[in-house]
């Protein structure tokens, strides 16, 4: 999700106003104001004609992101934002469509409210007696938005045209990472045509244009090569186990043992966080020991009272077996806010253990990418993923996505 400033919600959605967003609104409307004031409108006139026409443009693109948005709703995904910004706007969805069909339909609703707005104010030109220069706002308005829905459909991401791409090739080779490279891919190269375009034009007659063709092609390849991480990152964890991923960071105590002894024993000398804590007795496991449960618990009963009354069977606890994806280990870790999850063996016995810090490990490994220790323990002691990674949505969208991979 972007920065920037709520402004409002529309359909329950937040509408966000980006910092970028303030700069670009006051240079298209000062650019604008000169312009009509020179096709002989008052001052005043011109300048509130051009922050109109400035407000009608981000209009377009905030109709043009609910489209993506309320086709995302109605497939009951749901939307975090939309933030408008210095290229136009975004939609924060939360997860991918589960299927090429409904990626499909969310990656073109947007083109669409676009083309349907060129044809409405297009058609209003022609029909409605507006008196000049407004008929030319209009007109100016309606083939802004026809450019928006032709621009959009190129074939790359991260534009919409570049989301249908992915559905494409996502139906016709049943595999999602692949739609995600192929599309990425074409984005890049999109991005690099579109710089050199403006390299070119600049060096040819120079002008603002061309180096704004530049920041955009610079964009469009920046978010590509994002999004050739995104599948980079899904495709490590793809091929990853909870028994992969799992550490031994985890102590066996005897369930016979007082809370008094626990508390002095073990609690009194860990330092930082707890690591987490099993009881056991005649070789078996009882139960997993939560120190917090102690505080629930008479300081007179602690000499009296011993850890396997407090301790968690371990059927009653989140836990995953070691041969498990490290997708539902993850997805189970953030739907249910865990600081750790229990590794199992085939037997019931613990395995290990893992948090959010291990499967970064896990993962850098598997990409061949150095991560500092500090950065893992960091990770440890914050129990959140790294904003850059959006590991839940990844995991959940690979969790849910249908056996039937072409529906």
């Amino acid at each position: 999700m972007r920065s920037g400033w709520q402004v409002g919600k529309i359909f329950g959605i937040p509408l966000m106003l980006d910092t970028s967003w303030f700069l670009i609104l006051a240079l298209v409307t000062l650019s604008n104001a000169a312009r009509f004031q020179a096709a002989g409108l008052s001052e005043a006139a011109a300048w509130i004609t051009g922050l109109i026409l400035a407000l009608s443009l981000f209009g377009s693109v905030l109709l043009h992101e609910l489209g993506h948005s309320l086709t995302a709703l109605s497939q009951g995904i749901k939307v975090n934002s939309i933030t408008l910004f210095v290229f136009g706007g975004v939609a924060s969805i939360e997860q991918e469509s589960k299927t090429p069909w409904q990626a499909f339909q969310v990656a073109i609703a947007g083109p669409t409210v676009s083309l349907l707005l060129c044809i409405v104010l297009g058609g209003a030109v022609q029909v409605l007696p507006i008196p000049e220069p407004y008929d030319s706002v209009v007109l100016e308005l309606a083939i802004i938005n026809g450019v928006l829905a032709i621009f959009n459909m190129l074939p790359g991401l991260p534009l919409d045209g570049g989301q249908v791409l992915k559905a494409l090739v996502w139906k016709i080779t049943g595999s999602r990472l692949k739609g995600l490279r192929w599309a990425a891919l074409a984005g890049k190269a999109l991005g690099w045509s579109i710089i050199a375009l403006g390299i070119f034009l600049f060096l040819q007659a120079g002008g603002g244009g061309a180096l704004w063709s530049v920041l955009i092609g610079w964009f469009i390849l920046n978010n590509a090569n994002s999004y050739s991480r995104v599948a980079d990152l899904q495709e490590a964890v793809s091929k990853l186990s909870a028994a992969e991923a799992m550490t031994r960071d985890f102590r066996v105590v005897e369930a016979g043992m007082t809370l008094q002894r626990f508390t002095e024993d073990y609690l009194l000398r860990e330092e930082g966080r707890y690591p987490t804590f099993f009881a056991a007795s005649d070789g078996r496991y009882r139960g997993q020991i939560l120190p917090d449960d102690l505080q629930q618990i008479e300081r007179s009963e602690w000499n009296r009272q011993i850890l396997q009354s407090i301790a968690h069977p371990l059927s009653d606890i989140p836990t995953v077996n070691e041969s498990t994806a490290l997708t539902e280990a993850i997805d189970k870790l953030e739907r249910l806010t865990l600081s750790r999850i229990t590794v199992l063996t085939p037997a019931g016995a613990v395995a290990g253990v893992i948090d959010r810090g291990d499967i970064i490990r896990a993962l850098a490994q598997k990409l061949g990418v150095s991560v500092p220790e500090t950065m893992i323990q960091q990770i440890k002691d914050d129990g959140k993923f790294p904003p850059s990674l959006p590991l839940q949505a990844i995991a959940k969208s690979m969790i849910e996505e249908p056996k039937d991979a072409r529906s």
